[in-house]
């Protein structure tokens, strides 16, 4: 199955951060990883940290996919149909 989210979100230069910005201003510093919404740019913490910001994210704004921003992965994730791309 193709999944249409991720032939149409266009991939965006990962944005240089301190952290998730959500945990920063919260004074958390446990986040995991970072994501980036292909919509809109929003930068938040993966699903491995506590506070789960980019799902929440998601949750809130129905922005179907996300890229990783990690160095070295270069791989999207599509919130509705989960899947990887």
């Amino acid at each position: 199955m193709t999944c249409t989210h991720l032939e149409a979100a266009e991939k965006r230069e990962p944005p240089v951060v301190e952290g998730c910005p959500e945990c920063v201003e919260g004074g958390f510093t446990d986040w995991v990883h970072l994501r980036q919404c292909l919509a809109c740019g929003h930068v938040a913490c993966c699903d491995s940290s506590p506070r789960r910001h980019a799902t929440q994210h998601f949750l809130v704004t129905h922005h179907p996919v996300m890229q990783s921003i990690e160095p070295g992965e270069v791989w999207r994730w599509c919130y509705i149909h989960e899947t990887v791309g």
